[in-house]
This record gives structure tokens, C-alpha cells and sequence, in this order.
């Protein structure tokens, strides 16, 4: 009895002991098989400097559908590994929707704050019903506010992949928006004017969405003329340039300018039309127009980057669709058809940028020729579908192409490139040729740099209603959403990224969920499993142990 005693307090004073020393000494282990609670050093840096609380509402509570259950789960433990880190991070989650009777005008209010819910379809003893869920994040530092995207939409996933694809972006998407709130001294985005770029109202949702990142600025060559140094030396202070739809050609003097600005370290974004071709200009009685090459004076500046634009367009099976109209007067009909010079354009999840993102809509696109040029690193972003085609300029172009069917044997010259990301120590456009202006200092051979090509202008180009922007990647005629604006929000992080936030995206997370299928079909043998078989096996391990008894001591 006392050697039980004493066994029994060494256990008391052990315990007493260890949670104690719990209070002082935290740590947590991940068993996961992908690490994916394992914050990376890129994540952590984002929230090494708040001194001061950060509070995080995460709009997901209550009764929710099982699979969002999962993405709050995941959520919770995501942000417990930050909050172990600093614990200045404080977090709670929320049921947006838990007054019933202010439903509706709470639904209002969080759409105009733009979040936008989830529509989920639940099934349950054979009843279906609607819910609206809100898988966002708002984060408030200070005077600073950031919302986060929690439910990663992609074309055709179910409801599984969707979850799945959300929770492997959950480290980033919280990394990316504790980046924002810290981030004290912003890099400069020089948007060039002058050669004929998108009016800033096309530009307008993409330019508000990356200033919660960057300092933005008009930017235009007009003095290269008069003053070229001073141009090239106020160019210099910006971190990336985007070009975005030129449609007047860039002279040798200009061209040189930015070919300094590059080889400087510069970063740069090419958003280009080698044609000219716009579906307006179709909409008119014969409904058709000729689509022609349009001259940007580019070609040799690109050519010793080993790329090469060329003036065609491309026609694909996979393509967004267009809205026309049937039928005359009040009896007309908006029908969606798909137009097969719009390719819907997917990811092959091959880099950073494109990981896991919703199909991209191009319109009127051109391709790319990746010349032999072994000084670079250049990575193809997006390729046309296998089922597509090229259609050389010039070209009449018509409506009519919607009435025919489509003949598969025509669309065989697919996988062009239409957008490639170079990297490497660029070397100026003009080595060994005769300057077209003299500036000082300039350079010949530069540091590493990256430079993104794109053969679409319009893939920035958000739509208009009533006069005012709608967002990036949102087709005001279909109601359908692409994944346009992330595509060019990644582009732009990752050239500008110092600290390596955006590889984030490529870490790959394993979520295993129940098979629906198996729980209908084997149902009834899981609940007698479940429920039976323990009532079962403690009546026969009573009557063993009564039995037991009777034989040991009834003697």
C-alpha cells in the first residue's frame, strides 16, 4: 500500500511539475506528412515586427457544410502557428449570418465591403438546400485594414479540390496580407503612357488592388526628345514598369531609354497586341472586320532576349464566351456563345505565378516564338489549348464563325506560348550597334533581372458599367469570373518579391476527405460497426469476467 502511495505522488508532483514548466517552455510539433503547419522563413519574417495587436475576424462559424468545417480547421491551425511566433496575433472566428432576421441586410453589407460569398449546395436525408458561407479573413492593424481571400474557386474542382486548393494557400494568403500591414517603404510601379496604352478607367481595379502594395505613377517618354538623360535617370527610380496595350510604335530613341532602364535592374511587364482586332469593331451590319499587324518598332528589341511576337491571332476550341443578340426589337435574346478567338486559357501549375489559379481569358492573342538563346532562363506561363490554332493576318474576321460547328481536324497546331517569363543578367539591345542617343554611364551588360511577355494587351483590362471600373476578370455578360487579376497580381509580387513570399504558392498540401460514395453504400455496416459491435463485445467480456470470478473464488 505505501509503495503505492509513493508511486501515485511522484506521479502527482511529475505532473504538477510538467505544467509548470508548460507555462515557460511552448512547442509544437507537425506530423503532418506534407509539413503543412510548418511556417516557412519567408512567412515568418511577415510578422516579426508587430509590436502592436493584430486582430484577425475569420467569418467562419456556426453551422457549416463539412467541407468549410475543414477549411476552418485548417485555418485555426495555420493561425495558431503564426500566433506562436508573435503573440501580438489574435484571432476569433465568426458567424456573419447568426441573426436570422438581419440576414439580408447583412448579406448587402458584407457584398459592398466585397465579400462575396460562397454559394453552397447542401444535401441532407435526401433534402437539398442553399447557404451562403463567407470564407474571408479581415485583418486590422492599427489604422489598416486587409481582407483575405480564404476559398480558392477553380474551374470544375469539387468541392474537395476546392477546399484542398484553399488550405495549400492559406499560409501565403495570410503572409501576404501581415506583408501589407508591415510593409513601411513601398516599391515604385511606373504605368509608361504615351505610346497609346490603356486609358487608366481599363486599368483602374488591377492599379487599386496592387497600391495596397506599391507606389504607383503615370510615367511617359515624352521628353526622351529634349531631355533623355533626365528621363532615363527619373525612370531609374522605379522598381518595374508596365507596359500595358501599346498601340503606337516606340521609336529607336525611346526603346533605348528603356533598354538602359532594364539593363539598370529594372523589372518589366510587356502587355502586348501585335494585332489589330477588337470585337467591337464587329458589331456593325456586315459583322465582320479585317484584323491586320499592327507595327510596335519590337522586333529586334526582343529579339536578343531570344523572343519574338509574331502578328497572328489565335483561334481555340477552349474559348470564353461572347453575349449576342437574337431576334429584333423586344423580342431580341442574349444568347452566350463561345468565341473561339478568346481562348480560356488554363494552368499547367508549372511556376509560382500560375499555381493552382482560375482560368485566364485572352482576347484576340498572339503567340510567341522562344528563339535558341541559352543566356536566359525562360519559363512558358500559358500555352493555347492542345485543340487550337493559328490564323495568320491579314484576315477577315466574322461573326459567322459561332454558326458552325467546329471541325477538331482544323484546330491541330496548338501549345503556343502566350506568355513567357525570362530571367537572367540581361545584355543591352544595342551592343555593338550605333547608339540613338548619347546618355551617361550607360550600361552594357547588366545584374539579374526578370521580364514578363505577355501577347495580350486586353488581359489587364477590366470591364466598364454605368462609367465606372468593374473588377479585373469579371465578364459583365456571362456573370463569369476568370482568374486575370490574380495572374497579374502574382506576376507583379513575384518580380518584385526580395524575400521570397511568392514561392509559398508552390507548396503542395494533401487533404484526405471522406468518400461520400462509400458512406451511402456502406452505411448501415458502419453504424452496426459503430454502435452494436461495442455493446456487443462488453456483454460477452461481462460474461468472461463473471465467469472468471465464479471459477476463482467460488472454490
Amino acid at each position: 500500500m505505501k509503495k503505492t502511495l509513493t508511486s501515485v505522488a511522484i506521479g502527482l508532483v511529475a505532473l504538477i511539475v510538467i505544467n509548470i514548466l508548460s507555462r515557460y517552455v511552448y512547442t509544437r510539433i507537425d506530423l503532418t506528412e506534407d509539413k503543412r503547419y510548418t511556417l516557412s522563413e519567408a512567412a515568418l519574417y511577415t510578422v516579426k515586427d508587430f509590436n502592436s495587436p493584430v486582430i484577425i475576424d475569420v467569418l467562419l462559424d456556426g453551422g457549416l457544410p463539412a467541407e468549410f468545417a475543414k477549411l476552418k480547421s485548417e485555418t485555426k491551425q495555420i493561425l495558431e502557428e503564426f500566433a506562436t511566433k508573435n503573440n501580438n496575433i489574435k484571432f476569433n472566428f465568426v458567424d456573419p449570418l447568426k441573426d436570422v432576421g438581419q440576414t439580408e441586410t447583412i448579406l448587402g453589407e458584407l457584398q459592398q465591403l466585397g465579400l462575396t460569398p460562397a454559394n453552397v449546395t447542401v444535401e441532407e436525408n435526401g433534402k437539398v438546400s442553399q447557404e451562403f458561407v463567407f470564407p474571408w479573413a479581415i485583418i486590422n492593424h492599427n489604422n489598416k485594414t486587409v481582407k483575405v481571400a480564404l476559398l480558392k474557386n477553380k474551374l470544375g474542382a469539387t468541392a474537395e479540390e476546392r477546399i484542398t486548393n484553399s488550405v495549400q494557400h492559406l499560409e501565403y494568403s495570410f503572409a501576404d496580407a501581415f506583408s501589407k500591414l508591415s510593409t513601411k517603404e513601398k516599391k515604385k510601379i511606373a504605368i509608361l503612357k504615351g505610346n497609346g496604352e490603356l486609358d487608366d478607367i481599363y486599368l483602374a481595379d488591377y492599379l487599386s488592388t496592387i497600391k495596397e502594395y506599391y507606389n504607383i505613377a503615370a510615367f511617359t517618354l515624352d521628353s526622351v526628345a529634349t531631355n533623355p538623360q533626365k528621363t532615363v535617370e527619373q525612370l531609374k527610380e522605379y522598381d518595374l514598369a508596365l507596359i500595358a496595350k501599346p498601340t503606337e510604335a516606340f521609336s529607336d530613341k525611346e526603346k533605348y531609354i528603356l533598354d538602359q532602364y532594364i539593363v539598370n535592374g529594372g523589372k518589366s511587364i510587356w502587355l502586348l497586341d501585335k494585332v489589330v482586332m477588337e470585337l467591337d469593331s464587329l458589331f456593325n451590319e456586315e459583322g465582320r472586320s479585317l484584323a491586320f499587324p499592327r507595327d510596335l518598332n519590337l522586333k529586334d528589341f526582343f529579339f536578343k532576349y531570344g523572343i519574338r511576337i509574331n502578328p497572328v491571332l489565335i483561334k481555340d476550341i477552349y474559348a470564353s464566351q461572347i453575349v449576342l443578340a437574337n431576334g429584333e426589337g423586344n423580342n431580341s435574346q442574349y444568347n452566350p456563345v463561345p468565341w473561339p478567338y478568346n481562348p480560356m486559357v488554363f494552368s499547367r501549375n508549372n511556376h509560382p505565378i500560375n499555381n493552382n489559379l482560375e482560368a485566364l481569358r485572352f482576347q484576340f492573342a498572339n503567340t510567341i516564338d522562344i528563339l535558341e538563346n541559352n543566356e536566359y532562363k525562360k519559363s512558358v506561363l500559358y500555352y493555347s489549348s492542345p485543340l487550337s490554332t493559328v490564323v495568320g493576318t491579314p484576315n477577315i474576321i466574322s461573326l459567322d464563325i459561332i454558326n458552325k460547328s467546329p471541325n477538331k481536324e482544323e484546330y491541330n497546331n496548338g501549345n503556343k506560348p502566350l506568355a513567357v517569363l525570362i530571367e537572367g543578367e540581361f545584355n543591352s539591345t544595342f551592343i555593338n550597334r550605333v547608339k540613338p542617343i548619347q546618355l551617361k554611364n550607360n550600361q552594357e551588360r547588366g545584374p539579374f533581372n526578370k521580364m514578363l511577355i505577355i501577347a495580350d494587351g486586353d488581359i489587364v483590362k477590366n470591364q466598364i458599367r454605368n462609367g465606372k471600373p468593374l473588377e479585373l476578370g469579371y465578364d459583365k455578360w456571362t456573370n463569369n469570373f476568370y482568374g486575370n487579376k490574380e495572374f497579374m497580381i502574382n506576376s507583379i509580387n513575384y518580380l518584385l518579391d526580395d524575400n521570397g513570399l511568392i514561392n509559398i504558392r508552390t507548396k503542395k498540401v494533401g487533404i484526405p476527405f471522406l468518400d461520400y460514395e462509400k458512406i451511402m453504400t456502406q452505411k448501415t455496416k458502419w453504424q452496426l460497426i459503430n454502435i452494436a459491435l461495442p455493446v456487443v463485445l462488453t456483454i460477452v467480456l461481462g460474461f468472461f469476467f463473471n465467469y472468471y470470478r465464479k471459477y476463482k473464488y467460488g472454490k
